[in-house]
C-alpha cells in the first residue's frame, strides 16, 4: 500500500486537506450503495499500517482497521443512497451523488478529492480518479474500509428483518440461494428493481 505518498505530494503543492473517497454496493441486487470520504493526518508517528483495498481485507483486519480510521483521522463521512433512487436514477448517478455527499459532509473541508475508478463528482473543489485507488492511495484504501464495514454491518441488520435472503452472508449480492428466494418469495424493500428483472416475477414479498 501506498505510504501516503500521494497525499504529500498534494501537501507540497499547498493542498492541506486531501479526501479519499471510495464506494461499497454498486453490484447488489439489494441494499443501498455505500460511500465513505476520509481525510487521513499525514505525520507519520500517526500512520495507520495495514490499509489497503478492502476486499484483500479479513472482515476482522476490516473492523479493527476502521476503528482505528475512525480515531485517526482528521475528519471521515459515511453516507449511503437507497435502493429506490439507485433505480430510478441508475446506479452510477447513485454512486455519484453518494461521493458528492461524502465529501460534503466532512466536517473538514477537503481542498482536494482524490476517487477511487473512474469517476468525476459535482463538487467544486479540485478532483481525481485513480483506477485501482484503494490499493494504491491510502486514504481512499481507508475509505473503502469504512464503506465495506459500515454496509456489512447495515446488511447483517436487514437479515434480521427479512432472514430468507441470507443478507448476513451475501451482503445483497446475487447469490444462488439469493436469486432462489427472490424466485420462491418475491423481492422486499430494500431490492433493486432494476437489477432483479431477470429472475423475478413482479411480486413483492408478502
Amino acid at each position: 500500500m501506498d505510504l501516503l505518498t500521494l497525499e504529500r505530494e498534494y501537501l507540497q503543492k499547498g493542498f492541506t486537506a486531501v479526501a479519499g473517497v471510495d464506494e461499497v454496493g454498486r453490484g447488489p441486487l439489494a441494499g443501498p450503495v455505500v460511500c465513505a470520504a476520509v481525510i487521513l493526518p499525514l505525520e507519520e508517528e500517526v500512520r495507520i499500517a495495514g490499509i489497503d483495498d478492502s476486499k484483500k481485507l479479513s472482515a476482522k483486519k476490516r473492523e479493527l482497521l476502521a476503528e482505528q480510521i475512525k480515531r485517526t483521522a482528521r475528519a471521515y463521512s459515511i453516507c449511503e443512497v437507497d435502493a429506490q433512487t439507485i433505480d430510478e436514477i441508475n446506479i452510477l448517478q447513485a454512486t455519484r451523488l453518494c461521493m458528492k455527499r461524502a465529501v460534503e459532509s466532512l466536517r473538514l473541508s477537503a481542498d482536494m478529492v482524490l476517487t477511487d475508478g473512474n469517476m468525476t463528482l459535482d463538487i467544486s473543489v479540485p478532483q481525481r480518479s485513480i483506477v485501482k485507488g484503494d490499493a494504491l492511495v491510502c486514504s481512499i484504501g481507508a475509505a473503502s474500509i469504512l464503506a465495506k464495514v459500515y454496509r456489512d454491518t447495515l446488511m447483517r441488520e436487514y437479515a434480521k428483518e427479512f432472514p430468507e435472503y441470507g443478507f448476513e452472508k451475501n451482503a445483497g449480492y446475487g447469490t444462488a440461494v439469493h436469486i432462489q428466494a427472490i424466485r420462491e418469495t418475491g423481492i422486499c424493500r430494500i431490492h433493486r428493481k432494476t437489477f432483479v428483472k431477470n429472475f423475478w416475477d413482479g411480486k413483492a414479498r408478502s
